[in-house]
């Protein structure tokens, strides 16, 4: 080794030591970093423009199908699950790469600190060497590429079965979309008539409470002047505070109605919404008359969970068959281009290619156990395909209940509720005639605005029993891409879609 080397190599040597202690010292200075509240507050701001960029403003009174429209288009749980899917396919097409052959590129440099000297013999090395001086065959540093392809049988055929199961995933995350859009629905029809009937019953809850608040003032003037028997008037007064109690409990229940529909169509909060006034839509009679066993076929064939099961069942069989693969030999070949700086070297470009079978006998021991593991996650996934296939079946005819007993009770409370119309018809006419008081009609004016209230209350049960059942059955509107229609056409799809039942007691 000449002079000039060695303290190029204690140069070389004295640099990693530092790199090394400087990697160390570094890794063991990291402390925890709280955000600041200006980074918290700047996060903040940024997603709440977020939240709201592109969204349309309400103009005018909110309708039905511009409610579901706008919750379908803007949601941000919604716009997450359609993250979820995109995601997932992205996946897909990394996972793809997989089957192709890997193409490495390597670049190295080599450097001894004394130099690869050798002694040769032609004879056995029992006899020891014939000459005591020896030669070099490498030069002590060096520079070597490399470019080369590499391609593997069994990683190929596992490459395959992860990609047919990452687009399983992706299917499985098309049907949990699918589903949040099905809960969506249920949500915006709840919340859309209760902020109806808060907006139907404002009104008349206020005034109410006024006229409550003068009677309960005057009678206790009454008693306090003695002008009535103190009891009668003390019974009169806690008939007030009971209609009052009822009245401002009726009040709070309406006041978060908006606030929830405004937060499922992404609209911002505490912005009055304006309401369409509009009648009260009747159900369809298709629905119970439509045979309990065309339910059952309809569900068994697009049930969201259900799908998501099967798409499950299949992920694991093709577990079993990677297990299965990883059992066999393994085949790899591999071609490569490479350059070698070195000195002593007769060629330093050559080009280098490989055939290899291998092995791994540990599989003899361990494959029947995974396989074993891999059976049984098969046998888990059947077993709870067939859970969710009852379960599902049983939700049918649940819902499907649950939907006539609601029609029923909205029938019930239309009733009441004309019936109350005309009894406070009637104590307004006697109040008039100074044949009634002030607490008769404060107690008319309550039962009309608690059935008025019951039946939103009841519509509103119809409507989420109907979301319920056609969530069961996998039917949902048939809608182009959120992203690239435009609301009002979005409105307008969903308009043209508002009874699958029809069409489904059509079809064979």
């Amino acid at each position: 080794m000449t002079t000039a080397q060695r303290p190029r190599l204690t140069l070389v040597s004295a640099s990693l030591l530092a790199a090394a202690v400087l990697s160390l010292t570094a890794c063991a200075s990291i402390t925890p970093a709280p955000l600041s509240e200006t980074d918290i507050a700047q996060t903040n701001a940024a997603d709440s423009a977020a939240m709201r960029r592109d969204v349309e403003p309400i103009k005018g009174p909110l309708t039905m199908d511009e409610a579901m429209a706008r919750a379908l288009k803007y949601n941000l749980d919604r716009r997450a699950r359609l993250l979820e899917e995109a995601m997932a396919l992205r996946q897909l097409d990394v996972n793809q790469f997989d089957l192709l052959p890997k193409l490495m590129a390597q670049a190295g440099y080599n450097n001894r600190s004394v130099e690869r000297a050798t002694f040769s013999s032609p004879f056995s090395p029992t006899f020891g060497p014939t000459s005591t001086g020896s030669s070099f065959s490498a030069a002590p540093d060096h520079t070597n590429l490399d470019l080369g392809v590499t391609w593997s049988l069994l990683d190929y055929g596992v490459g395959r079965y992860n990609a047919r199961q990452q687009a399983d995933r992706v299917l499985i995350a098309s049907e949990k979309r699918r589903k949040a859009m099905h809960l969506l629905m249920q949500d915006v029809r709840t919340a859309y008539w209760r902020a109806a009937s808060a907006q139907k019953l404002r009104d008349d809850v206020a005034r109410t409470i006024v006229l409550a608040e003068e009677a309960l003032t005057d009678s206790r003037k009454v008693e306090t002047e003695r002008v009535r028997n103190p009891l009668e008037a003390l019974r009169f007064q806690r008939q007030l505070l009971e209609n009052l109690r009822l009245l401002e409990a009726i009040n709070q229940e309406l006041l978060s109605a908006q606030l929830d529909l405004a937060s499922l169509i992404n609209a911002p909060l505490g912005q009055p919404i304006a309401i369409a006034e509009t009648e009260l839509p009747a159900s369809s009679d298709h629905v119970v008359k439509l045979p309990v066993q065309k339910l059952e076929e309809v569900a068994l064939r697009n049930n969201a969970e259900l799908r998501e099961a099967h798409y499950n069942a299949r992920i694991a069989r093709d577990e079993t068959h990677k297990v299965m693969a990883r059992m066999f030999p393994n085949l790899s070949f591999n071609y490569s281009l490479n350059y070698d700086s070195d000195k002593f070297l007769v060629d330093r470009n050559w080009q280098e290619a490989g055939l290899q079978l291998s092995f791994n006998f540990m599989n003899l021991l361990t494959g029947p156990a995974q396989k074993k593991l891999a059976e049984a996650g098969v046998a888990l996934a059947d077993q709870r395909r067939m859970s969710t296939q009852l379960a599902v079946l049983t939700q049918v005819h649940l819902v499907r209940l649950q939907l006539i007993n609601a029609r029923s009770q909205f029938k019930r409370s239309e009733e009441m509720y004309a019936t109350d119309q005309r009894i406070t018809e009637l104590g307004r006419l006697r109040e008039n005639a100074q044949a009634g008081s002030k607490l008769e009609r404060v107690s008319n004016d309550t039962a009309t605005i608690l059935s008025l209230l019951r039946r939103y209350q009841a519509m509103a049960q119809v409507q989420v029993a109907e979301s319920r059942l056609l969530a069961q059955l996998g039917i949902e509107p048939r809608i182009g891409s959120t992203d690239e229609l435009s609301l009002n056409d979005l409105s307008t799809q969903v308009k043209g879609q508002n009874n699958p039942w029809q069409s489904l007691s059509e079809s064979k």
